[in-house]
């Protein structure tokens, strides 16, 4: 799973993802596609193009779906297969079945069973409390109210605190790439009784060993020539065969948790989408699952607009200090979160790059493809989240220890983990639909506002970017004495 060679032999990312972009809006916006092409400055245009691609996917859910389809196969068409002999074809012209069938048996089993008694109740970590029951649900209330959360996400968390038999998904398996993401499910999973496939790369299987001893569920991990790890981009047919064996009759539940820098992003990302979609071919039931990152563009609910203007009406105008900072960048600083017509919020941050933005792009795309087709799919949007990828930038670091002036509330990692884990229980085992059936939704774009914990970013009085650099320069000490 490669980008494409050049005449001198490097595989340069840019050209490819360009490409990706231009032909998944050509035929909902060939302006658009025409500007993405012409872009010389890539890697700050990128914010720009992303933003008005979700502009044009807010247009109609034809569009959503379209922009869907395009974007995938477009993908498929431009990063390529490398074969042992070096010869590279297109992902396109792979022949998928015949691949897996080839591959079965390259991975063994190592499997790890918990020494923990399953948690029988719902029960998420913040600030130092395990919180349940009706300790759980006033803090629910709270995020809702100060527009940490949406209220359905509230909803989807009680419906597990009502339903315990949910947490060890019975008659399902979870196959989780990238089990070692320290926003993945694994831990909490486990902690319920689940039974789990781990798959990502030798380095973290140790680590994944002891999460799976310390829990109660039941872990496998594969295992090659010796060694307990897989990595999906060379061995992807493979891991493909290994799910599907693995699985016997139980429901696969897909998640795609993996990251990586730069491009690897976007070659996992095409890994996992294509196993993917052989499994969504094989087992009709399939359930995807990925996690949104709250740094990107989505097309929110009119009631999220309507209160985010109200604020700025409030305060978010207001202020000597704002007037001042706003006419001295030229209107960069503390503008109108939602100008007037719009119904997208752009809270994408440069610094994540455009090998990122466009990786959770196509993830996004296979999700609407997915719900289009009556697959079921949970996709929920995280809250900002105090991650080593994050805090690794000083920029962001900055920026997020002191987002709380803005009305946004950036998560622990152990909170946020448990309360997305929390949302895939919700979404894989509710039982308002059939088995691995989608919701029926009037925008295909609502798959990603349903449910979602945002940490107050599309609730702001400020478009989320005019603030960020004021955010990272009033968070600046506070990063500082984090570092120390």
């Amino acid at each position: 799973m490669q980008f494409p060679a050049g005449s001198d032999g490097t595989r340069p990312t840019t050209p490819t993802v360009k490409a990706i972009v231009a032909e998944a809006v050509r035929n909902s916006d060939p302006a658009l596609a025409s500007r993405v092409e012409a872009d010389t400055s890539w890697r700050q245009g990128y914010v720009g193009a992303m933003r008005e691609l979700t502009v044009r996917t807010a247009a109609d859910d034809d569009a959503a779906t379209t922009i869907a389809r395009d974007g995938l196969a477009a993908a498929r068409a431009h990063l390529v297969h490398v074969a042992n002999d070096g010869t590279q074809r297109p992902l396109a012209d792979l022949d998928v079945d015949a691949a897996v069938d080839a591959a079965r048996g390259t991975f063994g089993t190592h499997t790890v069973d918990g020494t923990a008694e399953p948690r029988q109740e719902l029960a998420i970590p913040y600030q130092g409390r395990m919180l349940s029951g009706h300790d759980l649900e006033r803090q629910l209330a709270a995020w809702v109210h100060k527009g940490i959360v949406e209220q359905s996400c509230a909803d989807a968390v009680m419906r597990v605190v009502a339903h315990p038999e949910w947490l060890s998904l019975p008659g399902h398996v979870v196959a989780d790439i990238g089990a070692g993401a320290e926003m993945g499910p694994l831990e909490m999973l486990s902690s319920w009784g689940a039974r789990i496939l781990a798959i990502d790369i030798h380095r973290v299987s140790e680590r994944l060993e002891k999460m799976a001893r310390d829990g109660a569920g039941h872990v496998s991990l594969p295992t090659k020539d010796g060694e307990t790890g897989a990595d999906i981009t060379r061995d992807t047919t493979a891991v493909a065969a290994w799910i599907d064996e693995q699985a016997g009759d139980d429901t696969v539940v897909l998640g795609m948790h993996a990251y990586a820098d730069s491009g690897m992003h976007i070659r996992l990302t095409l890994a996992a989408d294509l196993i993917a979609t052989w499994l969504q071919e094989r087992r009709p039931t399939t359930v995807l699952a990925y996690l949104a990152t709250p740094t990107d563009a989505f097309v929110v609910p009119q009631e999220i607009i309507d209160a985010a203007r109200s604020r700025w009406s409030r305060h978010g105008s207001k202020g000597f200090a704002k007037r001042a900072l706003r006419t001295a960048s030229r209107g960069q600083l503390f503008t109108e979160p939602y100008p007037k017509g719009s119904r997208v919020t752009d809270c994408i941050i440069a610094q994540q790059g455009p090998n990122y933005a466009v990786a959770k792009r196509l993830q996004r795309w296979r999700a609407v493809a997915s719900e289009a087709d009556g697959r079921r799919v949970s996709f929920n949007v995280a809250p900002a989240t105090f991650t080593r990828s994050v805090t690794k930038n000083t920029a962001l670091k900055a920026a997020y220890a002191g987002a709380h002036h803005f009305g946004v509330e950036v998560f622990a990692a152990e909170t946020s983990r448990a309360l997305m884990a929390a949302l895939l229980i919700h979404d894989v085992m509710r039982d308002d639909l059939a088995p691995g059936a989608a919701p029926q939704r009037a925008h295909a774009e609502e798959l990603f506002s349903d449910g979602a914990a945002h940490g107050g970013l599309w609730r702001t009085a400020w478009a989320p970017r005019s603030a960020l650099g004021v955010a990272a320069a009033l968070g600046a000490p506070k990063a500082l004495r984090r570092k120390a």
